[in-house]
């Protein structure tokens, strides 16, 4: 029960208390624990800071942080508890509050009041928080922390020499030292010191955390990778309990605090907590809501049948769980060998199946009409690809001349002659099956336990049947006459022997990708090859010069006949306009007569005489006997009026 002063209970009366008693004596021992801790948890930070800089994959640098975690974790428990060692000794000898009236003065000048003012609000915010909240926050802060820099699950195992006997047995008589403080702390009455039982469950924390620090020393090595993955999952274990102190603490800042009334323990962890055998999560809880808000769930009828069915319900729900395993879904492309007691019954098709439970029944997946390709010959795993760039040259990958490395190439020995004399030579080729798992129920129990690996089997029995079936060709029947006939060959001798064997495998094609020639035929492929580009290249020339011709001779025939038709057309309309004319006219003589002619007459002579210069005379000027006389020279008349006078006279033109 909490002690509240302001309800009457003075030093005198909480003298009488064992808890106020010891604290004098506890807070000495928290005090010192503190330091020690806090000494070894900064040393280990430092050297944890310098592994880490000059040989960041170390294991060393996650385990130095992740120890170095729970050390802060339970430096941050013992300074809680000091705090509340530090209030009953103060409520055991309380300090009067002397004021001094000479510090009272009215300060002078608006800045010098603004500044305390802010001081003065910064400083009853800090107590209204209170120094413990902010230093379990930033204990735990801080452990979370070093979690986080030591979080890398990718750190390659290495040998850790001399040095890794040392830490462990540094780490091991450090934690001898906190299970001889972890048993003198659970096994102290809770009315002396009511906080030992949760600095016991922090304590035996950081113990767990050194063990298991000292295990990855002790076996880590060039070749295991769980001692340095369980040196960097160590850190979940203070890294959970340091953020629920942080939890706590963030959480306390909603409640009242009172300076008359006795604090409780913020470092409680309910992980730290769980840690004993057996684990009671749900007595844990229990204590919690009774201590916390006075619910006793032992009262409370619901719970206690709950307790009471929990295992026969357990027990009902295990049983039809473990007869659920005997429902077997098969999918749409897969089927499934039914065993009953180890001996296969049947082949479920897709759809749900029920059988017996496991073990006494199960089920192994077969394909169901799924088609495989396979290489006969896979080289060695390549490093992984990586990218060119668009604009940038081709990569090796994309290098496919016969000089070039094919890992899905295998090689042949195939018959050749040099010179009259029988030799052998060697040719690449990448040849691939296309198989599945046969549709029948018997091809499905053939393939499920006949074979263990049904594409090494298929790779197997296709290389004896290629060595076998390419000793008796040349060079010259596969890269000619032969190559079409030479996949079927191939897939039947395949297919033949998978039935000797009962492998319940199908054959459904065998594709001849490439065939690559020796050495010292390349470079004559090469030839060949570029002859027939070149020749291919000269006879698309000449079609193209021949097809310039052709449509060079039609443009030109098309343009006389275009030419011809038009002038004929031309002369067509002038004979019918001249015929509509000749006609037109010889109507009008008909009806007009002597008048028509004259008119055509004036008209043509109109047309002549248009751009003509005339000068009419009259032929009365000249008397009786003289014509009219129409000049038509071209001239101009002189400047001299009498000249003109004599031109003028009867006479002078003719």
């Amino acid at each position: 029960m909490q002690v509240d002063l302001e309800e009457g209970d003075d030093g005198a009366q909480v003298a009488r208390l064992p808890r106020f008693q010891q604290a004098v004596f506890q807070g000495r021992r928290l005090r010192l624990y503190t330091i020690a801790l806090g000494v070894l948890a900064a040393l280990g930070l430092v050297l944890g800071f310098f592994v880490g800089l000059f040989a960041p994959q170390s294991l060393w640098s996650a385990l130095l942080f992740n120890q170095s975690a729970a050390l802060l974790v339970l430096v941050a428990g013992f300074q809680s508890a000091g705090w509340v060692a530090q209030w009953r000794t103060r409520a055991m000898n309380p300090v009067a509050l002397v004021v001094d009236s000479d510090e009272t003065d009215v300060l002078k000048g608006w800045y010098e009041r603004l500044l305390d003012r802010i001081s003065q609000g910064c400083l009853k915010l800090l107590r209204q928080i209170g120094a413990p909240t902010l230093w379990l926050g930033g204990w735990a802060l801080l452990a979370l922390l070093c979690v986080e820099q030591a979080w890398n699950l990718d750190l390659p195992p290495a040998a850790l020499g001399i040095s890794a006997t040392v830490g462990a047995a540094f780490a091991l008589s450090l934690a001898f030292g906190l299970l001889v403080l972890e048993r003198q702390l659970a096994q102290q009455n809770s009315t002396q010191w009511p906080e030992a039982g949760a600095l016991a469950q922090l304590t035996r924390m950081t113990i767990i955390s050194l063990i298991l620090g000292a295990s990855c020393l002790l076996f880590g090595n060039d070749t295991s990778v769980w001692p340095v993955r369980l040196a960097v999952l160590i850190g979940l274990l203070p890294g959970f309990v340091a953020f629920e102190l942080l939890l706590r603490g963030v959480l306390s800042l909603f409640s009242p605090r009172r300076e008359q009334l006795e604090p409780a323990l913020l470092a409680r962890s309910f992980g730290a907590d769980m840690l004993r055998w057996p684990p009671q999560p749900l007595l844990a809880l229990q204590h919690e809501l009774h201590n916390r808000f006075g619910i006793d769930l032992r009262q409370i009828w619901a719970f206690t049948y709950m307790r009471r069915a929990f295992l026969p319900v357990l027990g009902i729900v295990a049983f039809v769980g473990w007869t659920l395993t005997g429902v077997h879904e098969i999918p749409l492309q897969g089927r499934g060998i039914y065993e009953r007691f180890g001996k296969p019954v049947t082949v479920f098709g897709p759809g749900l199946h029920a059988g017996l439970p496991w073990p006494l029944g199960r089920v192994l997946a077969v394909e169901n009409g799924v088609v495989h390709e396979l290489a006969t010959s896979v080289g060695e795993p390549s490093a992984p690809v990586r990218l060119e760039p668009a604009d940038g040259p081709a990569p090796m990958t994309a290098n496919r001349l016969w000089d070039a490395s094919h890992v899905n190439d295998k090689s042949q020995v195939i018959a050749s002659s040099r010179a009259d004399k029988q030799s052998f030579q060697i040719v690449n080729m990448d040849v691939r099956f296309v198989y599945r798992i046969g549709l029948s129920d018997q091809a499905a129990l053939a393939a499920t336990y006949n074979s263990a690996d049904v594409p090494t089997l298929i790779r197997s029995t296709a290389s004896r049947i290629l060595v076998h079936d390419f000793a008796s060709r040349t060079l010259d029947g596969l890269l000619g006459e032969d190559r079409v006939g030479l996949a079927e060959e191939i897939a039947r001798a395949v297919q033949a022997d998978l039935q000797k064997l009962d492998s319940g495998v199908e054959i459904l094609a065998t594709v001849v990708e490439a065939i690559h020639p020796p050495a010292g035929a390349a470079n004559a492929y090469h030839g060949v090859q570029a002859a027939q580009i070149g020749a291919q290249a000269l006879i698309a020339r000449e079609r193209g010069a021949a097809a310039e011709s052709t449509n060079q001779a039609q443009l030109q025939a098309s343009i006389a006949r275009d030419q011809a038709m038009a002038t004929a057309y031309e002369l067509n309309a002038t004979a019918k306009a001249a015929d509509l004319k000749f006609t037109a006219e010889q109507k009008a003589y008909t009806s007009a007569g002597q008048a028509f002619v004259l008119e055509h007459y004036l008209g043509q002579l109109s047309q002549g005489l248009a751009n003509a210069r005339l000068l009419v005379l009259d032929h009365r000027l000249g008397g009786n006997n003289n014509a009219p006389t129409i000049d038509l020279r071209t001239f101009t008349l002189p400047a001299d009026p009498a000249l003109s006078r004599k031109i003028a006279q009867p006479g002078a033109a003719h």
